[in-house]
C-alpha cells in the first residue's frame, strides 16, 4: 500500500509499559514454535492476524514497526486479509515484545491457535454490527425526540418537554460517544502516544467537538445541541467502514495461492518419482529435492547430505548443514546432491509469496505512483486540520452554528484513502489478470517497470527453446551400463533442462547417490560417485579450453568425463518455441532485442532467421558476462527486461529492471526473478507489456477522480453547505468509487486485450 506520515528520527523510543495483558506465555518454546513461520535462532518470521486494521494509515504504521523497535527487520501488511508478516532479530527483541508493541499502538494480534481466519474476521465484524446497532438505535430515537426542533414548534407543551428531550438525547448519545466511536479514539490516542498522527485523529477530533459543544449547550441551556448529527455521523462512519470491508472482500484481487506458483516438486512413492503440483503435497509425502530447489513445506530430512541455503528467508547465504532427522523450514534451498524429506506441515504458498517479496522494502522497488501517493498523503492530516481551523474561525464572525458544522464537515469529508487505494487496486487487479494467463509477478511495483521497458534480452536454452521437444544423441564410444548409471546419478541431481533431458534419455532407475556434488553455474557439474570423479558440462570444464564451434551439427553439447577420461558428448538438438518468429516480430516493433547464450555460435544462423536484422547476439556467455551485459545496457539509459530459465541467469535476472523466469513444469522458483512466466503463455508477452501501460493510465485517471472529490468536497464543506452527517456518508463512498472504477476499468481493458 503506501507510506503515510513522516516520523521523527527516533519515534516512540521512550519505553513505556503500555501493555494491558501479560504476554509472558509467549516465552514458552512449544507455544512459540506453533506461532512462528521460521527461525534459525537468529532471525524469526511470524504472521499475525490484525482485526483492527481498517484503513491506509494502519498499513503505514504496521509497515514502520522497525522505527518503533530496532529489533524488527521489516514488516509487511496485507490490508485485505488483515495480516502483518514480521521478521525480527532474536537477540534484539522477542515475540513477546513484538506482540506487546502491536497492542500498545492499537493493533492487538489475534493469537488463537485454533480459530480460523474467516471465523476471526466474522467475530470482528460482529463487534462492528453491535456498534452500528447502538449508533443506529440512538440516531433514530434522537431524531424522533428532535422533531419539535426540526419543525420549530413553539407552545407551552413543547417548551416543557424541550429540556427533557434534550437531556434524553444527551443520555442516548453517551453510548454512541463512549462505545460506538471508541475505536476511532483508541486508534488516535495510541498513535499519538507513539508520535504518529493517523487518519483517525481528525475523525476523532470532529466527533469530540460535536459531543462537547452539544453537551455544553444542553447543560447550560443554550440549546438542544447536535446529538442527532453526532449519532448520525458515527452511524454512517461505521456503516461506511462495513460497506468498505464488504466491497474489498468482493473485489479482492488476491491471487489464488493454489495457482500462484507454476512449479512442481518431485514426489517419491516406492521407487517411482514423478513431478506433482505443489498444492497437491500432503503431510507425510516423501519429496525429492534436487540441487538449487526450494523446499516448499516444513519437512524432516530422511536421506542425503543436506546443505540448506536460507538466504531466501534471512538474506544470509551461508548454507546450513542438516543431519537425518533434522527439521528443514519451508523456503530453504538445497545446495548439493538431491535429498529426500518427509513433509510435516501443509504447503503454504502464501508463505512462499511473502518470502518472494522479502526485498519489497528496498526503496528502488517502489512504484512512482506509490511515492506520489505517499508525498501527498503523509501531510494530509495536518493540512486538513489547518483548513478546518481556519475556515471555522472565519465563520465564527458570522454564525457559530455554521462554524461548528464547517469544522466537523472538513475533518470528516476529506480522506486520503481513495488516493492511497487507487494504485494497489489497479495494479492488484492487473496482477490477477496476469495470473489467470500464467504470468506471475512478484508484486505490483513491477507492473510499472514493465510499462517502461524498452529493451528485451533473451536467454536461449530453456527460454526461447522448447524443453518439451528435443533429440538427444551421444557422440563417442558406446557407454557401458556402469557409465550410464554414473551419468544418470549426476544428471538426476540437477534441475538444469539439459541434465533432465539426458537423464530421461538414459532411462536408468535408482542410480547411485553421489558422495560429493557441486554444480558450477554456467559450466557444469562435478561429483564423486562410487569413488569415481565425474564431470559433466561445457568443454571448458572437461578440457580447460574453449569449445570449438561445430558446423556439422546444430545443438547444445554436454561433455562428460569419468576419472579424467573423456568419454564424448551429448548433443541436444534445439527446437524453438512454436510461433516464436511471430512473437519476436511483434515485440521488435517497439523494443530493442538481444540474445545471450552460454552455448557456441552454431545457432547463430537459425536465430538470425527468427530475430530482426540488427539484433545483438552474444554466445559463450558466462553468468557474469550476462550480468555485465545488462549493466551495460542500463548504463546507456535502457530499461531492461531479461527472460531466462532462472538457473545460469540468476545474476542477470536480479540486475535487470524486470527479470522474468520461464517455467516449464520444473521447480525453478527463484528469488532472483521478479516474475514467473509459464512457458505456455510465452506468446502473450507483448500483451502483458502493453497492458502494463494501460494500467498506468488507469491509475492516473483514478488519481484525477480522487483529487476532484477532495477539492469539491472541501470546497462545499468550507462554504458551510455540507453537514457532518452527509460528510460521513461521502467519505467511504469516495474510496469505494475509486475501487469500483479501477476494478471495472482494468476488467474492461483486460477483456479488450483478451486477457480474460
Amino acid at each position: 500500500m503506501c507510506e503515510y506520515y513522516s516520523l521523527e528520527e527516533n519515534p516512540g523510543v521512550t519505553k513505556q509499559n503500555e501493555s494491558v495483558r501479560n504476554y509472558d506465555f509467549l516465552d514458552d518454546p512449544e507455544l512459540k514454535e506453533k506461532l512462528i513461520d521460521f527461525t534459525d535462532g537468529t532471525t524469526t518470521q511470524v504472521l499475525f492476524h490484525i482485526p483492527s486494521m481498517h484503513c491506509s494509515s494502519c498499513i503505514w504504521i504496521l509497515e514502520n514497526l522497525y522505527k518503533l523497535n530496532t529489533g524488527v527487520i521489516n514488516s509487511r501488511a496485507n490490508f485485505l486479509k488483515k495480516q502483518v508478516s514480521i521478521r525480527f532479530y532474536e537477540e534484539k527483541t522477542s515475540l513477546k515484545e513484538i506482540v506487546a508493541l502491536l497492542e500498545s499502538i492499537g493493533y492487538e494480534p489475534n493469537l488463537s491457535l485454533e480459530e480460523k481466519e474467516k471465523d476471526a474476521i466474522n467475530r470482528e465484524n460482529k463487534k462492528l454490527y453491535y456498534k452500528i446497532g447502538v449508533a443506529g438505535f440512538a440516531f433514530g430515537n434522537i431524531m424522533l425526540m428532535s422533531f419539535p426542533e426540526y419543525l420549530s414548534i413553539q407552545d407551552s407543551v413543547t417548551d416543557n418537554l424541550r429540556h427533557t428531550f434534550a437531556w434524553l438525547n444527551m443520555l442516548l448519545a453517551l453510548p454512541v460517544f463512549f462505545y460506538s466511536s471508541s475505536e476511532y479514539f483508541s486508534s488516535a490516542i495510541k498513535g499519538l502516544r507513539k508520535k504518529i498522527v493517523n487518519i483517525d485523529v481528525p475523525v476523532s477530533l470532529g466527533i469530540l467537538v460535536l459531543f462537547l459543544r452539544s453537551s455544553v449547550e444542553v447543560v447550560f441551556d443554550f440549546g438542544p445541541g447536535y446529538f442527532d448529527s453526532l449519532a448520525g455521523l458515527v452511524f454512517f462512519l461505521l456503516v461506511g467502514r462495513l460497506f468498505q470491508n464488504k466491497t474489498y472482500e468482493t473485489l479482492n484481487f488476491e491471487r489464488n495461492y493454489k495457482s500462484y506458483f507454476p512449479i512442481a516438486v518431485t514426489k517419491k512413492s516406492g521407487n517411482e518419482e514423478k513431478p506433482v503440483p505443489v498444492e497437491k503435497i500432503e503431510v507425510g509425502n516423501r519429496l525429492v529435492i534436487h540441487n538449487n530447489e526450494i523446499i516448499p513445506a516444513d519437512s524432516i530430512l530422511i536421506h542425503g547430505h543436506a546443505n540448506i541455503d536460507y538466504s531466501f528467508v534471512t538474506g544470509e547465504s551461508n548454507p546450513v548443514p542438516k543431519n537425518n532427522g533434522d527439521t528443514i523450514f519451508a523456503g530453504g534451498r538445497q545446495v548439493g546432491s538431491a535429498i529426500e524429506v518427509d513433509v510435516i506441515k501443509d504447503v503454504s504458498q502464501s508463505y512462499l509469496t511473502r518470502l518472494w517479496n522479502n526485498d519489497i522494502f528496498d526503496e528502488d522497488k517502489e512504484s512512482k505512483f506509490t511515492t506520489l501517493a505517499n508525498s501527498v498523503s503523509k501531510h494530509f492530516t495536518f493540512v486538513i486540520i489547518a483548513i478546518a481551523i481556519i475556515s471555522s474561525a472565519i465563520w465564527l464572525f458570522y454564525d457559530t452554528v455554521i462554524a461548528l458544522h464547517v469544522f466537523t464537515a472538513v475533518l470528516i469529508v476529506a480522506c486520503p484513502c481513495a488516493l492511497a487505494l487507487s494504485t494497489p487496486f489497479t495494479m492488484g487487479n492487473t496482477l490477477r489478470f496476469f495470473g489467470l494467463k500464467k504470468f506471475y509477478l512478484k508484486n505490483i511495483h513491477f507492473i510499472e517497470k514493465l510499462a517502461v521497458v524498452d529493451t528485451i534480452v533473451f536467454d536461449k536454452t530453456g527460454t526461447i527453446t522448447d524443453n518439451t521437444r528435443s533429440l538427444v544423441t551421444f557422440n563417442g564410444n558406446s557407454l557401458t551400463k556402469e557409465e550410464k548409471r554414473i551419468i544418470a546419478s549426476i544428471t538426476r541431481n540437477s534441475i538444469h533442462p539439459l541434465s533432465k533431458k539426458i537423464y530421461a534419455e538414459l532411462g536408468i532407475d535408482s542410480p547411485p547417490e553421489p558422495e560429493e556434488y557441486q554444480e558450477i553455474s554456467g559450466e557444469g557439474i562435478t561429483a564423486k560417485i562410487e569413488g569415481k570423479s565425474v564431470k559433466l558440462g561445457s568443454a571448458g570444464l572437461i578440457f580447460d579450453v574453449d569449445e570449438k564451434t561445430s558446423e556439422e551439427k546444430i545443438g547444445a553439447k554436454v561433455f562428460v568425463s569419468i576419472d579424467e577420461k573423456y568419454l564424448g558428448y551429448f548433443l541436444i538438438s534445439n527446437f524453438y518455441r512454436e510461433g516464436l518468429k511471430e512473437i519476436i516480430s511483434e515485440l521488435s516493433k517497439a523494443k530493442s532485442l538481444a540474445v545471450l547464450s552460454g552455448d557456441n555460435e552454431s545457432e547463430r544462423t537459425n536465430l538470425a532467421e527468427i530475430f530482426p536484422e540488427g539484433t545483438e547476439m552474444r554466445f559463450k556467455q558466462s553468468p557474469e558476462a550476462k550480468l555485465n551485459f545488462i549493466k551495460e545496457k542500463q548504463g546507456e539509459g535502457k530499461a531492461v527486461l531479461m527472460l531466462g530459465d532462472g538457473l545460469n541467469d540468476a545474476g542477470a535476472l536480479r540486475q535487470s529492471d524486470v527479470g522474468v523466469s520461464i517455467a516449464e513444469n520444473i521447480n525453478n522458483f527463484t528469488p532472483s526473478s521478479d516474475a514467473i512466466l509459464e512457458a505456455s503463455s510465452f506468446n502473450l508477452l507483448e500483451k502483458f507489456l502493453s497492458f502494463s501501460v494501460t494500467a498506468k493510465k488507469i491509475i492516473l485517471a483514478s488519481f484525477g477522480i480522487s483529487f476532484v472529490y477532495n477539492i469539491v468536497g472541501l470546497g462545499v464543506a468550507v462554504s458551510g453547505l455540507l453537514s457532518p452527517v452527509i460528510a460521513a456518508i461521502l467519505m467511504p463512498l469516495s474510496s469505494i468509487t475509486v475501487v469500483i472504477f479501477t476494478t471495472m476499468a482494468t476488467g474492461f481493458y483486460a477483456k479488450k486485450r483478451k486477457l480474460l
